[in-house]
């Protein structure tokens, strides 16, 4: 019976780890994601800056209505890639925070077995421990005994 328990035990605490570790997966993979729309917003941002700056360089030199609608029309659409990036992102940072708690959920049930385990083998142990008492106290016992007799 002891060691079906450890074993029952051992089990549990294998399966919860391997859960613990999938969320842990899941984590890492939502803050990729977040990172890389971070990554991408700021491209944008900086891809739209630097079409500004070529339109203002463009309109010094002066602009026909045709070419300055291709510009706004492309800075539109940059504009709209951004609010698409956003999105994502809000997307992204909500599955964080919901992987975080599946995450930390998992952990205190790795957690939760990991100090029942703990004391399984403390209990195990002060068996172990008496029992081995009782037999030096058996052969302490037997010792006096044969000495007692001998004399």
């Amino acid at each position: 019976m002891v060691t079906k328990t450890n074993k029952q035990l051992e089990t549990l605490l294998k399966f919860e780890q391997g859960k613990e570790k999938e969320a842990a997966n899941t984590l890492r993979t939502a803050e990729n994601d977040y990172q890389q729309n971070l990554i991408r917003l700021q491209s944008v941002a900086d891809y739209r800056l630097e079409y500004m700056s070529r339109l203002s360089q463009r309109s010094v030199l002066g602009l026909d209505s045709a070419t300055y609608n291709h510009y706004h029309a492309f800075i539109s659409k940059l504009d709209y890639a951004a609010e698409q990036v956003k999105i994502a992102m809000q997307q992204a940072k909500a599955l964080v925070a919901q992987s975080k708690g599946l995450w930390l959920k998992q952990r205190q049930k790795v957690q939760a077995v990991e100090m029942l385990t703990e004391k399984r083998q403390l209990v195990l142990t002060k068996i172990a421990n008496k029992k081995e008492q009782n037999m030096f106290d058996e052969i302490a016992t037997q010792q006096f005994l044969r000495r007692k007799l001998s004399l």
